[in-house]
């Protein structure tokens, strides 16, 4: 963190703090977050002129590249990071698809921007998606009786039975092979062997031998023998254990058959665990070596449930007609939280929340000396650094939850903008500073985004701003009919932007973990949702605009799904609303208030005196002073 003249004495306490609690813990001057450069442009071109001679001498007219591993998970460990190797984009989704002429690397409306400065545009097409589906981007690019390759232990079975049928009778077939990347990658880290943790029952509220109980009993009203469970988080949701295999994510990368028995074959590592582990998973749950996970399938008697929608296609062409589909048994109960995970959750968004607010308060007095002229220039590292350090201070951060976004002027319009040494922006008078972040603590996971004024913005910028805020309040504010799925709720946030003929190119509303993934599903609030939301699930309400070149603006808080409270002279029926979880102020100065209603002047200015009531106690007295002018009513 750098320390400049200008900074209070309480930032100083604050840094302090930071390196006593750092050390405490054996981190100290380590952080989470790096600013390396993971790829380069460059690399990618005789990369690609590789693959394709493997290509050609395998018989193969083209090949895909995924950015997902065995497990499906959004984010991947330092060994399944092939389509950044390959490419250089190192964005959370997309994929590439590999023609003798072309290459197409295909990203949502989060990385348009990304993926053209990460790739070389000689080598790589960047293709719009899913606008374009690859089955209609291969009939235009590939030739008549083209062969594509995939490895089936990185494609789900729906995924390539969409694809199939996409390319029926077009000539165009694709065929299982062996991973050419790992092929040629010569320095491919090794598989990770992160250290697996207990979660304690108090944080889950209820013991992994009763979750097991209860879904077996399920399955085994089912008429089926067992169930895969190949996804991490599913893995440690069920058996109450977290792990350090991937980074920002408390996972492990295992493999779990679901016995109808009530018994769980754990397919990891077992150098992953000590023998507190071993006590605490028990006698339900019985320890194989991943290698044995092949064997265990050809030896399944009975029905096995597999979600086609996870699960690797591999693990289907080894069971036959055995595998029945199914969706995995743990992402509904992972997804409605126990009471025991939302007040935990609550303790550390009010943890977090405060961290937050000193952070602001530190960004107040840089973006006064940034004005004055005075101190040290301010950069995106600078930001990240100083979040990461007050967030390190409340001696509770196991991790951030994914790479801080730190976006200054038109770095903000990259929505999953990750700053590096190469990129790194000295923040300017007038920018706007787009700030997401999060934190894991063992006893919640957090995510919140904050658009802050570096200076006077301009009347188009508080203008978008305050249609976005309208947007967030809208879904803050809603009441709806049980059974409804996301999908129903995304508009109320673009309403007010697609009134200026404006809109963002993302999700409202990602569902998020305890202690686990910061994505998760299946709950979402976003046009594409089908999945009703219910009781207890997590969600962040995040809309946002971008004007690349420019600014982006993101406003977010995490709610949870509750029942709505009654209505006098309401209709019989079951409602749902939301809870807020995120406690932290809405930068003023960039909201045009005479373009609020009464009703979203009364919540912000309610919001506000919550977050002062709820986080004043955890503040000096300082912070707190700042805290009641930046939540001052309008």
């Amino acid at each position: 963190m750098r320390v400049s003249l200008h900074h209070t004495p309480f930032t100083l306490i604050v840094f302090s703090a930071f390196m006593r609690a750092a050390s405490a813990r054996g981190k100290q001057h380590i952080m989470f977050q790096t600013f390396d450069v993971t790829s380069r442009p460059d690399q990618g071109p005789p990369r690609l002129k590789t693959l394709r001679a493997e290509l050609s001498s395998e018989g193969f007219d083209g090949f895909l590249i995924p950015r997902s591993d065995l497990h499906q998970g959004e984010y991947v460990a330092p060994r399944d990071e092939r389509l950044a190797w390959l490419t250089g984009f190192t964005g959370s989704a997309g994929f590439c698809a590999v023609l003798p002429e072309v290459a197409g690397v295909f990203i949502d409306g989060r990385y348009r921007v990304q993926v053209r400065d990460q790739v070389a545009l000689e080598a790589f097409t960047p293709v719009p998606w899913p606008e374009t589906g690859l089955d209609d981007w291969l009939k235009d690019n590939a030739k008549n009786g083209a062969i594509i390759g995939f490895d089936p232990w990185l494609h789900t079975k729906s995924e390539i039975t969409k694809l199939q049928q996409g390319l029926e009778g077009t000539g165009i077939t694709i065929k299982a092979s062996e991973n050419l990347i790992d092929r040629l990658w010569e320095d491919q880290p090794e598989p990770p062997k992160g250290t697996i943790r207990i979660h304690p029952d108090s944080f889950a509220g209820r013991s992994h031998v009763d979750k097991i109980k209860d879904l077996a009993s399920d399955l085994s009203s089912s008429g089926q023998s067992t169930a895969l469970i190949s996804l991490p988080d599913s893995i440690c949701w069920l058996l109450n254990i977290r792990g350090t295999d991937v980074p920002r994510n408390p996972v492990v990368h295992a493999l779990a058959i679901l016995n109808a028995d009530g018994n769980v074959a754990l397919f990891v590592d077992p150098d992953k665990l000590d023998e507190g582990v071993r006590v605490h998973l028990g006698d339900t749950v019985t320890l194989y070596e991943p290698e044995d996970f092949q064997e265990a399938l050809k030896a399944i008697e009975g029905k096995m449930r597999v979600d086609p929608a996870s699960a690797p296609l591999a693990v289907f062409d080894l069971l036959g007609e055995k595998a029945v589909e199914g969706k995995d048994p743990c992402v509904m109960p992972k997804a409605c939280k126990t009471d025991a995970e939302i007040n935990a959750t609550r303790e550390a968004h009010l943890r977090d929340g405060a961290a937050m607010v000193r952070f602001l308060a530190w960004l107040e007095d840089e973006r006064d000396a940034l004005l004055s002229g005075s101190g040290e220039p301010l950069t995106e590292i600078d930001v990240v650094t100083a979040l990461e350090g007050f967030r390190r201070a409340t001696n509770s951060l196991e991790d951030i939850s994914f790479e801080t976004i730190a976006g200054t002027g038109p770095n903000g319009a990259i929505v999953h903008y990750r700053v590096s040494t190469e990129t790194n922006r000295v923040v300017q008078p007038g920018d706007l500073l787009l700030v997401d972040s999060g934190g894991q603590y063992v006893d919640g996971t957090t995510d919140i985004t904050r658009t802050i004024a570096m200076g006077t913005p301009s009347e188009d910028a508080k203008l978008a701003f305050t249609r976005v805020l309208q947007g967030m309040i809208a879904i803050h504010r809603a009441r709806w009919p049980e059974g409804l799925s996301g999908r129903y709720l995304d508009s109320l946030a673009r309403a007010p932007l697609w009134m200026a003929g404006q809109d963002y190119d993302h999700g409202t509303g990602h569902g998020v973990g305890v202690f686990l993934s910061v994505h998760e599903g299946p709950q979402r609030i976003s046009r594409v949702s089908d999945v009703p939301l219910k009781p207890g699930m997590i969600l962040s309400n995040e809309p946002g605009y971008y004007r690349e070149g420019e600014f982006g603006i993101r406003i977010e808080n995490l709610i949870v799904v509750n029942p709505a409270p009654p209505l006098k002279g309401a209709d019989d029926r079951k409602m749902l609303s939301f809870e807020n979880l995120t406690w932290a102020p809405i930068d003023k100065r960039l909201i045009l208030a005479n373009r609020l209603s009464a009703d979203e002047r009364h919540w912000l200015n309610t919001y506000h005196q919550d977050v002062r009531v709820r986080l004043a106690h955890l503040l000096d007295e300082e912070t707190r002073t700042w805290l009641t002018a930046a939540t001052a009513p309008i």
